[in-house]
């Protein structure tokens, strides 16, 4: 695959339905600060809020130097993106310290600012304390469990297709039920996932790694906050009784990952009211080691 640093292909159209994964976050140069890309459909004829932000984050990317590595993320969502139509990012070099470096991008369509990023990226230094993080509790491994697309009504599936998107990917969701799962906090839902990227990808490009989680923790976070009203998008029959959205996003990379390999999404929200939702999320690789988080609110109302 290309690293997303390097030139890569014109976005002249949206990928096709069998493209490998990487192919979703290419994005075409158009100057040294400009690029332009494509992002498949989330809900009907709207843009995949992760897939822009993944973009995005590649935009800043190309213009940071390699051996710099994204930690951390914030964006806005302005207004839906239109999945037919090309996205241009346009990059602003807020900061080049020696240790951080940090970007500003602006996702632009039909001259709307749909999307905003600020993301900051820092060289590695050697550790200077003790390593800690919250440890996870041993949970049924992903193999054990049923895949969510496959196992998902065939509403979710018809959605899907006309997305034209959501594939290069698995997600598999930790039952309830499951032996290890924290219990449950009353006014706090929380749900467990196993997700990763089923294609191969290149071990030379942590950015590459970085967007694609980006890409994936977009997928269930929104859902999350409205488990208290409906199950989440990949097991409901039956249509939705919310409408959700996400308002704005963020993340943070804690340690080396690879996004190919399985990693457990545990999720949880502390509140929902006044029509926002706010959801927590932590990914965990198999050996238990935290890899990142994000935050997450979104739009949550119930349909009319």
């Amino acid at each position: 695959m290309t690293d997303l640093r390097e030139e890569q292909r014109p976005a002249d159209q949206a990928p096709g339905p069998a493209a490998p994964f990487a192919e979703l976050l290419e994005i075409e140069q158009l100057d040294e600060n400009t690029f332009r890309g494509h992002c498949h459909a989330g809900a009907p004829m709207r843009a995949f809020g992760g897939h822009v932000a993944a973009q995005a984050l590649a935009a800043a990317g190309r213009t940071s130097a390699t051996e710099r590595a994204v930690h951390s993320l914030h964006g806005y969502f302005l207004l839906p993106g239109d999945p037919t139509r090309p996205i241009e990012y346009h990059v602003d070099r807020l900061r080049e310290g020696f240790t951080y470096a940090t970007r500003r991008v602006r996702a632009v369509q039909d001259r709307k600012e749909i999307f905003n990023l600020t993301a900051s990226f820092k060289r590695p230094e050697p550790a200077t304390g003790g390593d800690r993080q919250r440890e996870v509790p041993p949970l049924p491994a992903p193999e054990t469990l049923p895949d969510a697309f496959s196992h998902s009504d065939e509403g979710l599936r018809t959605s899907v297709k006309a997305s034209n998107g959501f594939r290069g990917l698995e997600l598999r969701f930790v039952p309830p039920d499951a032996p290890g799962l924290p219990p449950d906090v009353p006014g706090m839902p929380q749900q467990f996932v196993w997700l990763r990227i089923t294609g191969r990808l290149p071990d030379t490009d942590p950015l590459l790694h970085s967007c694609a989680l980006t890409y994936l923790s977009d997928l269930t976070l929104a859902s999350t906050a409205g488990l208290h009203e409906q199950p989440n998008f990949f097991q409901r029959t039956g249509p939705s009784r919310l409408l959700m959205t996400s308002l704005d996003h963020a993340m943070w990379f804690h340690r080396p990952f690879r996004a190919d390999d399985w990693l457990l999404f545990a999720q949880r929200s502390p509140s929902a009211s006044d029509g926002r939702g706010l959801s927590l999320g932590e990914f965990y690789d198999r050996d238990g080691r935290l890899v990142a988080s994000a935050v997450q609110e979104a739009l949550i109302r119930r349909m009319p």
